[in-house]
């Protein structure tokens, strides 16, 4: 168990990291080319800190595990929206871009909605995601990318404000290898995570909720904190909601793809509070003159988060 602890610590360590890598080579790469850090945001950097959530549920569809691999999904979604963004808006409050408000956002709640229909009554299959589904998925985030990349060609604010220039080669090393740091941390905090609570006699189902989604989860953690310390905001926040569209439509979409997927309905409500989050997020960045979201709300998101998780564990404990 102490071997567990070490290697847990040393996970979270590397975590850090390859978080402070990626937001430097991503925020350097925005400066080069003049594209927006949010654009960088919601893919290079969402792409990255959404490798362990892909690696663990590739692993778990191959061996299926299905609890592993929606728990992975929906709690890392989750910890995205409530733990990551309230800590992140804590730290300083976030105004972001209004683009991110009216579509960014939108799309991620048409994830969440996606993938109730998919897996309750979309198809003939009700309660597994097939690979026609997994298809389906990827067709939207495909749809997605596209819509990213089509706004670049008219995005020219919000570029980073850092003013150190890299080379191309140093940029590349930054990318890569905090890539590399956030992947091998992940894997390092996931593993040992499971094994400690297995040990402590944990069900898989809420293993996958909370332990797995927030070790899967940590790479989006350390990369938004850092991104709003160091005030890049459109990184802070395109990295999450990315990552949210991320898991859904591309990693599901691959899992379903190895092996279809048998749906657990006691998911349901997880996904409920996922889109309800969502759209709170949603009114919390429109309610204001400024697409901003402040201390105070920052705050709210961290105690639904915190009910949320004591609700988990009350049900395993009952």
């Amino acid at each position: 168990m102490i071997l567990e602890f070490l290697f847990l610590i040393a996970g979270f360590g590397i975590l850090i990291k390859g978080a402070d890598w990626l937001v430097s080579g991503g925020s350097a790469l925005a400066r080069k080319y003049k594209v927006s850090e949010l654009a960088i945001g919601l893919t290079i950097v969402a792409f990255g800190t959404s490798m362990p959530e892909l690696v663990v549920n590739a692993f778990a569809a191959y061996q299926g595990h299905s609890d592993i691999v929606y728990g992975n999904i929906i709690g890392s979604n989750n910890f995205n929206l409530f733990l990551i963004l309230g800590i992140a808006g804590l730290v300083t409050p976030i105004t972001v871009q209004s683009g991110t408000v009216w579509r960014e956002i939108p799309f991620s709640f048409l994830a969440v909605l996606m993938l109730y229909f998919l897996a309750n009554s979309f198809n003939n299959q009700a309660g597994i995601i097939t690979r026609l589904d997994a298809i389906i998925l990827l067709i939207f985030f495909a749809g997605f990318l596209y819509y990213v990349f089509r706004q670049l060609k008219n995005d020219n604010n919000q570029q980073a404000k850092d003013q150190i220039e890299y080379t191309l080669l140093r940029i590349s090393i930054l990318i890569t290898g905090g890539l590399a740091f956030l992947i091998l941390g992940g894997r390092l905090v996931v593993i040992n995570a499971v094994s400690i609570a297995e040990a402590l006699g944990i069900s898989q189902t809420v293993i996958a909720l909370t332990i797995v989604a927030a070790g899967t989860s940590l790479p989006e953690l350390a990369t938004s904190v850092v991104a709003a310390l160091r005030k890049n905001n459109d990184i802070a926040v395109g990295n999450i909601i990315g990552s949210n569209i991320f898991n859904i439509f591309l990693i599901l979409g691959v899992s379903a793809l190895i092996k279809p997927i048998k749906y657990n309905i006691d998911f349901n409500t997880d996904l409920f509070i996922l889109g309800l989050g969502t759209v709170l997020v949603f009114i919390f960045m429109f309610s204001g003159k400024k697409k901003k979201l402040d201390r105070w709300e920052a705050a709210i998101l961290l105690c639904i988060f915190i009910a949320y998780t004591a609700y988990l564990v009350y049900n395993e404990m009952h």
